[in-house]
């Protein structure tokens, strides 16, 4: 099958959602008004509460919100074919994953930047607000760690990428002095410095080509993958304890750029060199028994594809960094709902990349040569172009690159090369979807510690009160480090095929907790009639989540659980995630029964007093 169809469907889906379906949420759901304060103006501190415009803070929302998700789950679920994938990412979010983020981001932004976990404690209660402060910690180092190990298996062995990713520091940091500390963030200084943070960063890319073929700068950045993960650690513990201006925004909002050029390039790509989808809408394995993805299609496509559809992690930026920036209430509605359909046009492509590969090569690349052989022998998988693919992208061999990651590239760079003028490069062009994928992944490892570090502090700050001033730097360095911690050491001891479906459990199950909260806020405002838009995407997620949960327990991790530290600490961590969700559901299931029905709690109340 051509992926024109599927393009052009897929970007007229997402036209009409933002055009008539936001519009609704804005205008009789949420009622957004644009003379409102926000907390930018009102908590202004120039450390985390910080103004910034319209399009800077879309740059930097999409940057943090678009991780592996997009780019890897629609990978993996390839397995399943085309067609499940595809569905979901359309329909999951139009209907469920655009509307958590809108919903969120406006909620926290009324209620002065709250978090995720403040706004549960505030309107569910303080054993739900609690529950969710741990369900929220745990899932958020999980997630990075999921995010964290893909920009491991990405970078590691390339200098090129190394040297781009690195030098984008710097830059970032200049964007930002010249931006904010000197000019206020005028609008000219915008304008001025996003021409500079472009065309520098352009100009390191290219320059990234001749990294590897110099002896002693080759030797300074590349990096295997432990020192990977050193790197990246301290990368993410500066930009958590920074001022957000310096490092966070401009370098969000600048790599921003290179992803919604990228994503830009592959849709035109995908227009011009139509592709064959040489992948099946649908494959055997959706009844299970599938070699990159276990089990069938139900759950388990619903957690490898997470980011692209529907994510949790996007509530905790909505309730963490954003808000605290937003200049105009109205705002959100691009911001919240329109950020999140690019990231899943971004998940389309992505899919389209995968499944234009021959179903022969795409294995081969994506599992190990022993399941390989299986697969040649039961499904009379061969490979067909694999060969030819090693030779154009300059690599010694393609085989057993598993994690989605280099079949991704692989996929990336064969329609790039297809297009008029620019065949010949694959080599580069591949070289340069792995400096890509490390780019747009990397963007929410930052994002996501300084969104932990705000929870861990306000979870410590009931303990110690100055733990709760996101200002007071001991707090700020302690709450840091304990994070950057807990994900690093998941990295260094995981595997693609431990941490990515705790990675998709996490997610949901976050997503699922951010929807019941939306609901709760719906049902407050006196918008009951309208609460359909939470709960019925919260409901789906919740049984999906759940089952998938139960059976990688029962089923992956209980008979693996005498081996390794990490599969017994991947259950405990499911169990308290389960626990803490359902403690949030109870409460937010009776905080609704009492506004449903007032007398009844309000008579109770009475008779205790």
């Amino acid at each position: 099958m051509p992926a024109l169809p599927v393009m052009i469907v897929t970007l007229c889906v997402f036209a009409l959602a933002y055009r008539y379906y936001s519009a609704f949420l804005a205008t009789k759901v949420f009622v957004l008004n644009a003379e409102a304060e926000t907390p930018a103006f009102t908590c202004r501190d120039g450390q985390n509460f910080h103004p910034m415009s319209k399009w800077v803070l879309f740059g930097h929302h999409f940057a943090a919100i678009s991780g592996a998700g997009p780019l890897i789950g629609p990978v993996l679920a390839a397995q399943f074919g085309f067609l499940p994938g595809l569905i979901w990412i359309v329909v999951g979010v139009v209907l469920g994953g655009a509307v958590q983020d809108f919903v969120i981001l406006v909620a926290s932004t009324r209620r002065g930047g709250q978090s995720l976990a403040e706004i549960a404690r505030a309107e569910i209660g303080r054993p739900a607000g609690l529950a969710c402060a741990i369900a929220i910690l745990f899932i958020v180092i999980v997630a990075l760690a999921g995010l964290g190990f893909v920009v491991v298996n990405a970078l590691a062995e390339s200098s090129w990428g190394t040297f781009t990713i690195a030098a984008s520091i710097p830059i970032a940091m200049a964007m930002g002095t010249y931006i904010f500390a000197m000019n206020q963030g005028s609008h000219k200084s915008v304008k001025i410095g996003t021409i500079f943070g472009v065309t520098a960063l352009l100009a390191v890319v290219i320059l990234g080509k001749f990294i590897p073929e110099t002896p002693w700068l080759n030797h300074i950045f590349l990096l295997d993958k432990k020192q990977i993960i050193i790197a990246m650690a301290i990368y993410g513990f500066f930009a958590s304890v920074l001022p957000v201006w310096l490092l966070l925004a401009p370098r969000d909002y600048l790599s921003s750029y290179m992803k919604l050029g990228v994503v830009a390039l592959l849709v035109a790509g995908v227009v011009i060199v139509n592709p064959q989808l040489h992948f099946p809408a649908v494959t055997a394995f959706i009844h299970g028994g599938g070699p990159i993805v276990p089990g069938k299609v139900w759950p388990f496509c619903f957690i490898t594809i997470m980011c692209g559809a529907i994510s949790g992690f996007h509530a905790l930026v909505a309730s963490g960094t954003t808000p605290k920036m937003l200049s105009n209430e109205c705002h959100a509605r691009p911001i919240g709902y329109g950020c999140m359909l690019l990231e899943a046009l971004v998940a389309v492509v992505c899919l389209i990349a995968a499944c234009a590969l021959h179903p022969g090569d795409y294995y081969a690349i994506n599992v190990s040569p022993k399941i390989y052989e299986g697969l040649t022998a039961t499904l009379g998988l061969h490979p067909v172009n694999l060969v030819e693919l090693t030779r154009q992208v300059g690599e010694q061999t393609l085989v057993g690159r598993t994690g989605g990651a280099v079949s991704l590239a692989v996929g990336m760079a064969q329609i790039f090369s297809a297009i008029p003028g620019l065949a010949g490069l694959m080599k580069y062009w591949y070289h340069f979807a792995i400096m890509f994928e490390a780019l747009f992944i990397l963007t929410t490892i930052d994002a996501g510690t300084r969104i932990a570090r705000f929870i861990l502090q306000e979870f410590l700050g009931r303990a110690y009160a100055p733990f709760k001033r996101a200002d007071w730097l001991p707090g700020n360095i302690l709450a840091s480090a304990v994070v950057v911690l807990g994900w690093g050491y998941l990295i260094w001891n995981s595997s693609i095929s431990t941490i990515w479906p705790m990675f998709g459990i996490a997610n949901q199950l976050l997503a699922a907790i951010a929807l019941a909260i939306g609901s709760t806020i719906l049902i407050e405002m006196g918008k009951a009639k309208y609460v359909w838009v939470t709960i019925i995407p919260m409901a789906f997620v919740t049984v999906t989540t759940i089952t998938a949960a139960a059976e990688m327990i029962i089923y992956r991790y209980w008979p693996k659980s005498a081996t390794p530290l990490v599969v017994n600490i991947n259950i405990a961590l499911i169990f308290v995630m389960i626990t803490c969700s359902v403690v949030i559901f109870a409460g937010a299931i009776k905080k609704w029964i009492r506004l449903s029905y007032p007398l009844i709690p309000q008579e109770v109340t009475a008779s205790k007093k």
